[in-house]
């Protein structure tokens, strides 16, 4: 599901800033804005929802597309798409570069945790109980989203891995991380923060992968179309994990014992 997240948040964010031509600002402007009315639903929400949480997990993924965009790219012929001089309204981007918004926005990520840290709460998701503890996470996510992005750009961009190397690059990280998975003396938390951050720029690699032309090694399919078939997968994916829940909540209610075997 969060792989499924993170690629539409690519595909999408690059339909709205590139396809249709908001630009990079604007577009941000807008996700930011999405991402806090989602954030503030799922605040006020007494119990896990798998709509509500992945609705703010796939904005957090598509804002960080174009917020990452915007800090790395500029107006030049490089990042723009032949025959276009320019995207939307206000400034094209601040052209820093992939390696500086990276290191900026790790920097952002570490202070988040020390942050985190130093408040004393704990780092496991199933654990936190607390507005404010809700809040460091999404605050992570955010930022892990953004940071993703600038890395799967980097790999695709300026590795001379291409997209499809780049993703099967990530993928075998992601498979070293499970093989950990059952290691019992690494932390399943680091565990799940590492992988959490590693299938962003898996989603903008294979993002890249399925709509860029096929003359830069996508398949072109499309910004669009692949978009509509990854917010139906998505779809599928959380009515599933709603089911899901509902059948555990039945349960717990019929016989706590029985939770576990749901």
């Amino acid at each position: 599901m969060k792989i499924a997240a993170t690629t539409l948040g690519e595909t999408a964010g690059d339909l709205l800033a590139q396809t249709l031509r908001l630009g990079y600002f604007v577009t941000t402007v807008l996700l930011v804005l999405v991402f806090v009315g989602t954030l503030a639903v799922q605040l006020r929400s007494r119990a896990y929802n798998p709509f509500f949480y992945w609705t703010v997990i796939l904005s957090t993924s598509t804002a960080g597309t174009t917020i990452s965009d915007f800090m790395n790219r500029d107006a030049s012929s490089k990042y723009l798409a032949e025959g276009t001089e320019s995207l939307g309204w206000g400034p094209q981007g601040l052209g820093l570069g992939y390696p500086a918004g990276a290191a900026i926005l790790l920097s952002l990520l570490i202070a988040v945790f020390i942050v985190w840290r130093l408040t004393g709460l704990t780092f496991a998701i199933r654990d936190i109980d607390s507005r404010r503890g809700e809040s460091l996470f999404w605050s992570a996510i955010l930022v892990s989203n953004t940071l993703g992005t600038s890395m799967g750009d980097y790999l695709s961009d300026s590795s001379g891995l291409g997209y499809a190397g780049s993703a099967t690059l990530i993928l075998s990280l992601l498979g070293v991380l499970l093989t950990l998975r059952y290691v019992p003396a690494v932390s399943n938390v680091l565990l799940f923060w590492l992988a959490f951050v590693l299938t962003r720029p898996l989603g903008a690699t294979v993002g890249d992968l399925l709509t860029k032309p096929a003359a830069k090694g996508g398949l072109a399919l499309g910004t669009l179309g692949s978009s509509a078939v990854l917010l139906a997968l998505l779809f599928g994916l959380v009515g599933y994990a709603h089911a899901r829940e509902r059948r555990r909540v039945t349960a717990a209610a019929a016989d706590p014992a029985a939770v576990t075997a749901v």
